[in-house]
């Protein structure tokens, strides 16, 4: 009999559960969804990925040492010259001086080839690099671009591990930003920031500027060296911050390793950067400009302030006051645009330009020089 009573109640309450469930599945679904996790206050660890990239692109980074001596004439005691043909005056001998100064460099191929600024190699007399656990090697100029703060050097005798360079085309603002150098020669530092922003131009640190702006810290000593992304690959050199102290105040520029990796080859293959020039120089036609030539404010292009005689341009009959508002038919979109454009174009390159004149717009065929080495 009590085995009869235990049966009956355990069988009704498995029927009863399931019941339930079947009327819980078809009526209350969301009741069997579990809760959404509570949102975490503590943000995944990015800290190993940084360091993963730091490991790649860390050895590529070299510093450079420059030395350069001057020579200050000394100042007489005495101006007369018949005292000094007597006596003579120690202090007007000329002194000799040894200015020393620090910088970075990346590797690019495994000739020791290195990249960094114009500016970092400068007037040098002696270069060296260096590279941890290593003695410093000597290093020659294979050529430098003062247009853009680029130079290659080359070192001699070194086994060096080339970068994975990147493309600075694909960059978006607010992407990880690693700056890696030598700031006041403490060592190799690493220093972290974000990509605040791309194509900064008319800075007045260039002729060519198209920089990438970022707040990793950049320092003295950190000029040449590589600005990098998340993945370790060189996205930019480290070239220049605007301060009033001379320390870093989140406001550095690094040049776009796209641009960088065109200059470094011409370097390589010719000395030196080949780029087009018209012999025109121009300004944005703003709305308000526009309106004072008496023009409709929505009017587009380079108004040409200045045409060199004997340049391209004159030889094609533009002069000053034309405004370019097309190129081989894609339409200008700024003054430091059109130089660049013309810049990358080989020399005996045909361009066709639509020029606005008198209202009226005309076609005119240039054909696009070598750059004068000294041109302004």
């Amino acid at each position: 009999m009590n085995f009869q009573r235990l049966f009956t109640f355990f069988f009704t309450s498995v029927a009863t559960g399931l019941a339930a469930a079947f009327l819980v599945l078809t009526f209350w679904p969301q009741l069997l969804t579990p809760p959404p996790p509570a949102p975490s206050s503590v943000l995944p660890d990015n800290n190993l990925g940084w360091a993963d990239a730091v490991t790649l692109a860390e050895p590529s980074v070299v510093n450079i040492y420059t030395s350069k001596i001057t020579r200050e004439e000394g100042k007489p005691l005495f101006k007369n010259p018949l005292f000094q043909h007597y006596f003579g005056d120690p202090r007007s001998k000329p002194r000799i001086h040894r200015e020393n100064s620090l910088g970075s460099g990346v590797v690019v191929d495994r000739n020791g080839y290195i990249l960094t600024n114009h500016h970092v190699v400068k007037d040098a007399d002696n270069i060296f690099i260096g590279t941890k656990g290593q003695a410093q090697v000597p290093a020659r100029v294979v050529g430098t671009d003062p247009d853009t703060d680029l130079a290659v050097i080359q070192a001699a005798g070194k086994d060096l591990l080339p970068a994975n360079l990147g493309h600075s085309s694909q960059l978006r603002v607010g992407d990880v930003a690693l700056a890696i150098g030598n700031p006041f020669g403490v060592g190799k530092t690493v220093t972290q920031g974000i990509i605040s922003a791309t194509g900064r131009h008319e800075l007045g640190l260039a002729t060519f500027e198209d920089f990438i702006q970022t707040d990793a810290a950049i320092n003295q000593g950190n000029s040449g060296g590589a600005l990098i992304n998340a993945r370790g690959e060189v996205i930019g050199i480290n070239t220049a911050i605007i301060s009033s102290t001379g320390g870093s105040h989140g406001i550095g520029f690094a040049i776009p390793i796209d641009l960088a990796k065109q200059v470094m080859e011409q370097i390589i293959k010719h000395g030196r950067v080949i780029r087009g020039w018209i012999g025109a120089s121009g300004q944005d036609l703003v709305p308000l400009l526009a309106q004072s030539l008496g023009l409709p404010e929505d009017t587009k292009g380079v108004l040409l302030s200045g045409v060199l005689e004997g340049g391209p341009a004159d030889q094609a009959g533009i002069v000053p006051g034309d405004i370019i508002q097309s190129i081989n038919g894609e339409t200008v979109s700024s003054a430091q645009a059109v130089m660049n454009q013309i810049a990358t174009a080989s020399p005996g390159t045909s361009m066709e330009l639509t020029i606005l004149r008198n209202s009226q717009p005309i076609l005119v065929q240039l054909v696009v020089s070598e750059r004068p080495k000294d041109v302004d």
